[in-house]
């Protein structure tokens, strides 16, 4: 099953990765737009500050072309990830790196502005260093290592590469903040939260990969056997990681239908119809769940359940027979809480063998039982009409029914069948 899922589980797997990438570049824009705001707000009512950090004096239209630019500049990679994302198409790798070498020079743009408005050594010593941190720690929503660790790498080198441009670093310094080895210590630091930030990421990507992988095979499930598979059985046929085997099996079929139901139906609307046969097949299906059968496929007013098949079950015959008698038991109490809703019911139920697998085309293929067995269940299920029962099953599961006080009928005449098949009446 996990090589079934491959293709539904990769296309979902590079959704949830873009859709990752969209709130990262959100939230930076966001971020940009507010910090943009908060310089032009201080530049405007704090002027005695202003003029303690920037001596000259300095533009609003600084910042405006300096940061502004990067918010336009995200805001127009956000767009175009939108579009690709509208079309389905990926965004390719390179361009991945383009842009997070572009983003994290942001910083870098920064200091060399202010450098030229302020002392060199003061912005080192101010918050434009600080926003590095920013980007790294937002590409961990990229959800790719090496994005992280190159984020980490960008961050790094242009951090010491501006220090040795800007600053009188040397190695032989009497001020500490002046030798090299104090700004390559800072940038060590950069590269050490690209690198947690990669594993972060990559932790993240697993948990992405697990969660998709599990909702796409859960999906191919649902898909072959309906969405009335209880979850302990899809639980088991995700642990088996294969799909269900075309074969000859031993199973044991249950059919069940609603006696009169078309007349019934006729005096209510189709949504009182609806909610009535969804009200009472909720309580069949579970009865089905807890004795490990599937309900194969509903009828309109009736449903085909299978007892061992696609899970092997020893005991599946013994299971069958009892889940028919609940259903009967069901059926009683049902009757009491809602005589105005009152319902008769035929189960017919044979045990042998059947062919088992997926049938259907390659957009829509469903788990089925075809075979011998399947047709004389479903007219056991018919002759209960015949003969004023409401559970019958086959000569093999005769002893099951001697054993639980059912009656023998003995041989009797099935359509379709040359020979008589030998009928059992459970109470």
């Amino acid at each position: 099953m996990a090589e079934a899922v491959t293709g539904a589980y990769a296309h979902a797997l590079r959704r949830e990765i873009l859709r990752s990438e969209q709130r990262r570049m959100r939230a930076l824009a966001i971020l940009l737009a507010l910090l943009l705001t908060t310089i032009l707000i201080v530049l405007g009512v704090a002027p005695r500050f202003s003029r303690q950090l920037f001596p000259q004096g300095i533009s609003p239209w600084v910042p405006i072309a300096g940061i502004g630019s990067f918010v336009l500049f995200e805001v127009a990679a956000l767009g175009m990830l939108r579009w690709r994302i509208a079309r389905d198409r990926d965004f390719p790798q390179p361009a991945r790196f383009a842009n997070a070498l572009v983003e994290t020079s942001l910083p870098g743009v920064v200091i060399l502005v202010l450098s030229h408005y302020m002392e060199p050594r003061l912005v080192f010593g101010f918050w434009p260093p600080l926003l590095y941190f920013i980007f790294i720690v937002l590409s961990t929503l990229r959800l790719d290592f090496w994005l992280s660790l190159w984020t980490g790498a960008v961050a790094a080198v242009e951090q010491v590469a501006l220090a040795y441009w800007l600053l009188p670093v040397s190695t032989t310094a009497s001020r500490a903040d002046e030798t090299i080895y104090y700004h390559l210590s800072r940038s060590i630091m950069l590269l050490l939260a690209g690198i947690v930030a990669a594993v972060v990421a990559q932790s993240l990507r697993r948990q992405f990969e697990n969660s998709v992988a599990a909702g796409a095979a859960r999906d191919r499930v649902t898909n072959l056997f309906g969405q009335h598979v209880s979850p302990a059985v899809v639980d088991r046929l995700l642990a088996t990681q294969a799909d269900p085997p075309s074969e000859i099996r031993p199973v044991c079929v249950l059919f069940l239908d609603i006696r009169g139901f078309t007349a019934m139906s006729r005096a209510r609307s189709a949504g009182e119809t609806v909610a009535l046969l969804n009200d009472f097949f909720a309580g069949m299906v579970a009865i089905v769940d807890r004795h490990g059968g599937i309900v194969n496929k509903f009828l309109g007013d009736g449903f085909l359940a299978v007892f061992g098949a696609p899970l092997a079950d020893p005991q599946a015959a013994a299971h069958a027979l009892a889940a028919g008698r609940d259903m009967l038991a069901a059926v009683d109490e049902w009757n009491r809480a809602r005589p105005a809703q009152a319902l008769r019911v035929g189960i017919g139920i044979h045990a042998g063998e059947a062919v088992t697998g997926t049938v259907g085309s390659a957009q829509r293929k469903e788990y089925t039982v075809i075979g011998d067995t399947v047709n004389l269940a479903a007219r056991l299920e018919q002759l209960t009409k015949d003969t004023g029962a409401r559970l019958l099953v086959s000569d093999a599961l005769g002893g099951l029914a001697r054993s639980g006080g059912g009656v023998d009928l003995g041989p009797m005449a099935i359509r379709g069948y040359g020979e008589p098949v030998n009928v059992w009446k459970v109470a």
